[in-house]
């Protein structure tokens, strides 16, 4: 009997920082530790599905999960098994922390359609001083929303045959672009993660010993509800050892250089350009909007050093196939130019006083470098750096040098690309007109009503 919505049994805890995990209950009578159990059978016996529907009948998943996943240690198995946790009401940081892996599936709320006037920001110094300078930034980020909009309408005015509503909604789009420089980064947001049983128990060894203890009680978080929820697939053995050396990890976690470039610096010195040239057809000849073949990694990998605002940084992160680290938002690289030559006289004039003001007010609270990044603002840069094979930078400069795509990531993208076509002479499909404004921006929406 096909259960209703309201009859299924999701299971939920609640974070100390203020969040939420719910594991997704789909109502399913084979579950993931079932489904899990009856593909491992397949590897040791051929007797067919219904054989080993029969086995899961009689036996249960239980003691075979156990036994042979957990205790014996045959972790193929956790492949075979699919979850879906909805993590909710933490930091942008600590989104991040939790994406930052290559396997990670999942989305993550769009800021751009969340209402800042009421979305809650973390404080993680539990000071009335903390919250104030969180506070201050919601208002200045209020207060310069409608300005900006009114700024775009007279530098984009609609054309006769644009929609209203639609014109209106890319105007709100670009105006965000530019006002979400001023969202600090301990804003809230919801978070989905799709995983196997395996990655979830390897990720979460990794992320509780991270070095923000909001990410750290996270990781505790989700263990005890997949606990709960897949009750014998989570009671892996603890090694001192192993989280010794995570803990190592986490004290090297963040790449952060002051020197880094301004500009994307980018290295082909690992790129094999002799292997290179016997490819010449396949790059000459690809269409737009087709993907390399992936063997086409072996020709090497380029390695790029840039500064990007952490809002957009944000966005890059989002490319799995590129070997990139968590940057450390500090205001050593200062606030990303491109935001102060986009907003409006009257908000670019109280601009460096308003961050003057948080930096100081920051400096009064004496936190750790860690603790400092909630209350920055997003619009400050980062120094970042990636490695990826030759078929996902290309991929990833493809899709962000766009019109679509947050002029700040477009600029680093285009320079990329722009260094890749120059010294690789391989050509590219990217936007002939990458930074004009296009009113189909407000369309890119998913409409439920």
């Amino acid at each position: 009997m096909t259960k209703k919505l309201s009859d299924l049994q999701h299971t939920s805890i609640s974070l100390k920082s203020g969040g939420e995990v719910i594991i997704l209950d789909t109502g399913a009578v084979i579950n993931a530790e079932s489904e899990a159990m009856l593909q491992a059978l397949h590897s040791r016996s051929t007797g067919g599905l219904k054989s080993h529907l029969g086995i899961l009948e009689e036996k249960g998943k239980a003691n075979f999960m156990e036994n042979f996943y957990v205790g014996y240690g045959h972790k193929s198995i956790g492949d075979c098994g699919t979850t879906t946790a909805f993590i909710e009401g933490v930091s942008m940081l600590a989104a991040k922390a939790i994406q930052d892996t290559p396997l990670y599936s999942g989305q993550e709320a769009s800021t751009r359609y969340v209402d800042f006037s009421r979305q809650p920001f973390i404080d993680p110094t539990h000071t009335s001083k903390g919250e104030e300078i969180l506070e201050l930034q919601r208002q200045f980020y209020l207060a310069a929303q409608e300005p900006t909009r009114a700024y775009l309408r007279k530098e984009h005015p609609r054309e006769k045959d644009e929609k209203d509503s639609v014109y209106s909604k890319a105007i709100n789009a670009r105006a965000f672009d530019i006002t979400r420089s001023l969202l600090p980064s301990g804003a809230s947001t919801n978070l989905a993660w799709h995983t196997n049983l395996r990655q979830a128990a390897d990720r979460i060894l990794f992320l509780r010993h991270h070095s923000l203890s909001e990410v750290r009680g996270i990781a505790e978080g989700l263990e005890e509800v997949l606990k709960k929820h897949h009750p014998n697939s989570f009671g892996h053995k603890k090694y001192p050892e192993t989280e010794e050396y995570q803990e190592i990890i986490a004290e090297n976690y963040f790449y952060h250089d002051p020197k880094s470039p301004e500009e994307p610096i980018v290295n082909f010195s690992n790129i094999d350009i002799h292997e290179l040239e016997k490819y010449k057809k396949l790059f000459k000849e690809r269409p737009t909007k087709t993907e390399l073949p992936k063997y086409l990694s072996q020709i090497g990998t380029i390695d790029v050093q840039f500064q990007l605002d952490f809002g957009s940084f944000r966005d890059i992160q989002r490319h799995r196939a590129i070997n990139q680290r968590m940057p450390l938002l500090t205001n050593d690289l200062g606030f990303n130019r491109w935001y102060t030559e986009n907003f409006p006289g009257e908000i670019r004039s109280k601009l460096t006083e308003h961050l003057e003001s948080i930096n100081q007010s920051i400096k009064e609270l004496s936190v750790s470098q860690e603790e400092t990044q909630y209350l920055l603002p997003m619009g400050y840069n980062t120094s970042n750096r990636f490695t990826g094979n030759l078929p996902a930078t290309i991929y990833m400069v493809e899709l962000r040098d766009s019109r679509f795509v947050h002029p700040t990531l477009q600029k680093v993208a285009h320079s990329i690309g722009t260094q890749i076509v120059n010294t690789l002479k391989i050509p590219l499909h990217v936007d002939p007109e990458p930074n004009k404004f296009d009113v189909r921006r407000g369309k890119q929406d998913i409409n439920i009503n």
